[in-house]
C-alpha cells in the first residue's frame, strides 16, 4: 500500500496545494513566536505528559534504513558507541539495543520528563546505556561525554523541532564528541510533507517553519538548506537526500504524501 523514492528532486505541488501555500502568508506575530521559543521546553514536556509512551511507534526500521550502522565497523562484533541526539521516550533507542548487542548508547533529550520515561523502561540498563537531560542549543555535551569518543551521532526528527536560527548550535555542539572519519545519520521531515501541508492559517512562523496546536514546532528541510547546515559547522556531505513515500488510509481511502530528508554527514 506504500511506495518509496529516493533522489534530489523536491515533491512537485498539485496547483491546488501551491495556491493554498502561496495564499498562507500570514505570520504568527513576534511576542507569540518569543514566547514560543521560551516555552519550548514546557510544551514538550506537557506533549510526553499527554501521551506518556504511546505517541511514537518503536523505530524498527533504523537499523534497516541505516545500514551504516553495521558498515561503520571494521569487524563483526566491535563495539560501538553511539549517541541518540533528542531520544524522546526510548522509540528508536531500546529497539536498537536490542538488536544490537555491542552498542553502547549515549541518550539525551530536551523534555526531563522524557528523560524520566527512558530510565522506566524495563529495557533500561546503566551499562549499556547514559540518558541525560539536555538542550542541544546550549548545554554542553562534554559535560556527560567525553571528546571524539562517539561512533555515530542519530539526529531522528529532531532538528525540526528547533528555531532555524539555533538549529547550527546543535551541529557544533555534536561535532564535539564525534570521532574524526565518523558519521551524523539525519532523518526529518521534508518540504511538502502531509504535515506541512495539513496546517491550518496562522500557525506559520516563517520560511517552512510553523507551530501546531500544542506549542510544539515543526520545520520542513530542504537539501539545499541542509546541506549549507552541516557544510557551515565543518561536516562532509555523504549522502542528503528526500524520501518521498505515499502512504494509504485504506479505511479513509486516502493518499497521502509523506517527504522526508535523509542525510549522512561525516566529521572529517
Amino acid at each position: 500500500g506504500a511506495f518509496q523514492k529516493k533522489g534530489h528532486s523536491a515533491r512537485v505541488l498539485s496547483p491546488e496545494e501551491a495556491e493554498r501555500l502561496a495564499k498562507d502568508q500570514v505570520l504568527v506575530s513576534e511576542f507569540k513566536q518569543l514566547k514560543l521559543e521560551k516555552e519550548a521546553q514546557k510544551n514538550w514536556d506537557l506533549f510526553y505528559k499527554r501521551n506518556s509512551t504511546n505517541f511514537f511507534k518503536d523505530r524498527h526500521w533504523t537499523t534497516r534504513e541505516f545500514q551504516e550502522l553495521q558498515a561503520c565497523r571494521e569487524f563483526a562484533d566491535q563495539k560501538l558507541t553511539i549517541l541518540e541526539a533528542g531520544c524522546g521516550v526510548g522509540n528508536c533507542l531500546f529497539p536498537l539495543l536490542e538488536e544490537d548487542l555491542n552498542i553502547f548508547a549515549y541518550a539525551c533529550d530536551f523534555s526531563p520528563r522524557a528523560v524520566e520515561y527512558v530510565k522506566k523502561n524495563a529495557l533500561y540498563s546503566a551499562e549499556r546505556c547514559k540518558v541525560f537531560q539536555c538542550d542541544l542549543t546550549k548545554d554542553d555535551l562534554l559535560d556527560n561525554i567525553p571528546a571524539d569518543s562517539v561512533d555515530v551521532v542519530t539526529l531522528i526528527f529532531v532538528l525540526s523541532a528547533i528555531h532555524p536560527d539555533k538549529m547550527n548550535l546543535v551541529l557544533k555542539n555534536i561535532f564535539k564528541v564525534l570521532k574524526p572519519g565518523k558519521c551524523v545519520l539525519f532523518r526529518d521531515y521534508g518540504l511538502y510533507d502531509h504535515a506541512m501541508l495539513r496546517f491550518k492559517s496562522g500557525s506559520k512562523l516563517g520560511e517552512n517553519f510553523y507551530v501546531r496546536q500544542d506549542g510544539t514546532r515543526s520545520y520542513f528541510f530542504t537539501e539545499e538548506f541542509l546541506s549549507q547546515l552541516f557544510k557551515a559547522e565543518g561536516y562532509e556531505q555523504v549522502v542528503n537526500e528526500y524520501v518521498q513515500r505515499e502512504t494509504v488510509n485504506r479505511k479513509e481511502d486516502l493518499r497521502v504524501p509523506r517527504v522526508f530528508l535523509q542525510g549522512k554527514f561525516q566529521k572529517p
